[in-house]
């Protein structure tokens, strides 16, 4: 929970938002909130919330990333309100900011890994297989989140951002391990 607060109390209080226009500063706490909601993505997927019933939070998961979409929405929205030819540059990989790069992939991912929950059903992939797609993307998308955020300097503050970053990319990595998504079938038994 600390993990999760203080990066966004930080960035609340900080003083690179003075001379900021609301549109951006939205647009930056909606990148802030994606990343947070990124640390509690694999801990319902998980199960690692032991107060909660599996059901709810497979049902919160799913919130949470029809939620990430939304942020993510905002964020490039917002973006595009304050500068549309640094989006337009971005969108098009053609921006000279490194943090971009990969900001832009993470959005893709997020939308990749939203439309193939979406379309789950309609899809008809062996579970194994939707699982293996979904956690790729997951990975994508923590992967470029990370060091999109990592690469920018900006209300967050670089111990609280690090801070984030780390326990998003532990938890991720932790429930992968667990849940044992890449092991065969005959091993998973063994």
């Amino acid at each position: 929970m600390i993990a999760s607060t203080v990066p966004v109390a930080v960035a609340a209080f900080s003083p690179l938002l003075q001379w900021r226009q609301p549109v951006y500063i939205a647009a930056g706490f909606a990148g802030i909130i994606g990343l947070v909601v990124l640390l509690y993505q694999p801990l319902l997927a998980g199960g690692y919330m032991r107060w909660l019933p599996a059901s709810r939070a497979r049902a919160l998961h799913r919130w949470l990333g029809a939620g990430l979409v939304i942020t993510v929405l905002i964020h490039v929205g917002g973006l595009w309100v304050t500068s549309p030819p640094d989006v337009v540059d971005a969108l098009l990989f053609r921006s000279p900011t490194p943090f971009s790069v990969w900001g832009v992939t993470a959005m893709w991912a997020v939308f990749a890994a939203a439309g193939l929950a979406v379309f789950r059903k309609r899809l008809r992939l062996p579970p194994r297989v939707w699982r293996r797609i979904h956690t790729s993307l997951a990975i994508i998308t923590v992967g470029s989140t990370i060091t999109h955020a990592l690469l920018i300097e900006g209300a967050m503050g670089t111990m609280s951002k690090v801070s984030l970053c780390v326990a998003v990319a532990a938890a991720t990595l932790k429930t992968i391990v667990d849940l044992k998504i890449w092991r065969s079938p005959a091993r998973n038994r063994a």
